[in-house]
């Protein structure tokens, strides 16, 4: 069965709204920071950190895309972002969602707990992890 975890935009988050887009950036820029410290260290820490390709397809594209594992520890997590059910007054927030499909191994989930983390700590939003547990990243 798959599992799920949400990264949500709260008030006092950095924004508000977040697009597919700037997911991708951040993924992008996390990649980034990887192999800046693979660099330091004088090898190829992105890959064993975080062997993961990011990979759109044309039935997802603009909704969704998903991150590729290695094949052999990691196999994949799927990315998407959602709008934030708003009450009366409230303006409109959005949340990125991760998730595990079947196949997906504990491997999977260690790497997308990371992810969300960083996610959630750059983004100063509330993070709703794969067991259930809560972690908030923003000033309350």
């Amino acid at each position: 069965m798959a599992t799920h975890a949400y990264i949500k935009l709260v008030p006092a988050s950095k924004q508000k709204t977040i697009t597919l887009e700037e997911v991708k950036q951040l993924f992008r820029y996390y990649r980034d920071i990887l192999s800046k410290t693979g660099e330091q260290l004088g090898w190829r820490y992105e890959q064993a950190a975080f062997p993961y390709q990011l990979v759109e397809t044309d039935e997802g594209k603009g909704k969704w895309f998903y991150l590729k594992g290695d094949g052999h520890r990691y196999r994949a997590m799927i990315v998407s972002v959602g709008p934030h059910t708003k009450s009366s007054g409230e303006s409109e927030r959005t949340f990125i969602q991760i998730t595990l499909p079947n196949e997906a191994t504990y491997g999977d989930k260690g790497k997308a707990n990371e992810f969300c983390k960083f996610l959630a700590k750059k983004l100063e939003g509330e993070l709703h992890l794969f067991n259930g547990k809560v972690m908030y990243f923003y000033k309350r």
